[in-house]
């Protein structure tokens, strides 16, 4: 029997590149994102055919893929144009931890890969209680503010936030976190910031490098406990603001080391 599943896959995004690669479902691919860098040999392997927010559509309707997998609405004129031209197209709209393990589980029963998918999620479910576990045995927890844009400030999104908490930290914007669309999570007013006084101030400027002592100069900032203490980290964008592995791994391992350091430093 012929295999039933997906063997031609466009891949719009970084996350389901990273999750067929470690399944081991790499062959499926044909085509994936400019801006992937997780694993490092798809780059090499593959052809690059969108960016997020545009696609080079006659490469991919020349790869013949038999699915192509994007994220969000942010895609959602690909994902039609894709359609019209008689394509099979799946958009995943996730935007939380939870939905993130589900999303490895999807993938991989969508690809033939059920049982190998259910042990990568499984690792990941461990990783996150080990390191959630470490954390709770810690004497105080920090206010930490993630940034993910400057021009406007944009806070970070629900994945993110919960990150922070299983990392030990409390998200300073929990109430913003919630809203899956960056728009809904500009900052008018900087200000707040200072209010609510964050320890630890995180940036993840998507797609550029970000600047702690810009962020310092900020109007009525140096009243901040983070910029006092020069708690400003870079976090960097493909490890934390793609809803995929590299989240639940070497992102939230990041945030840990730092809410660690600052742990330490309370001592």
């Amino acid at each position: 029997m012929s295999d039933p599943f997906p063997h031609r896959i466009v891949c719009l995004t970084e996350e389901p590149t990273e999750v067929l690669y470690a399944l081991g479902e790499e062959h499926r691919i044909v085509g994936i994102s400019g801006f992937t860098v997780r694993p490092a040999r798809a780059r090499k392997e593959k052809p690059k055919v969108s960016v997020f927010t545009s696609a080079k559509l006659g490469e991919i309707l020349a790869l013949e893929p038999d699915l192509v997998i994007g994220f969000s609405d942010i895609q959602a004129d690909i994902a039609r144009e894709l359609i019209h031209a008689g394509i099979e197209v799946w958009i995943s709209n996730h935007r939380s931890v939870e939905g993130i393990l589900a999303y490895i589980r999807r993938l991989g029963a969508m690809v033939g890969a059920h049982e190998k998918a259910e042990r990568y999620a499984q690792r990941a479910e461990a990783h996150l209680a080990e390191v959630r576990a470490a954390a709770a045995a810690w004497p105080k927890r920090p206010k930490v503010y993630f940034e993910e844009w400057d021009e406007p400030i944009i806070t970070g999104i629900r994945w993110v936030a919960e990150l922070i908490g299983v990392a030990g930290g409390d998200d300073l914007f929990p109430e913003l976190a919630r809203e899956s669309l960056a728009k809904y999570r500009i900052l008018a007013d900087g200000s707040e910031v200072v209010r609510r006084a964050p320890d630890i101030i995180l940036g993840s400027w998507c797609g550029k490098r970000f600047r702690p002592e810009r962020v310092a100069q900020r109007p009525g900032w140096d009243a901040i406990p983070a910029v006092r203490n020069g708690d400003l980290h870079e976090i960097k964008s493909p490890i934390i603001l793609q809803p995929g592995p590299a989240a639940l791994f070497d992102g939230l391992d990041a945030i840990h080391g730092v809410i660690a350091d600052w742990v330490r430093k309370q001592e």
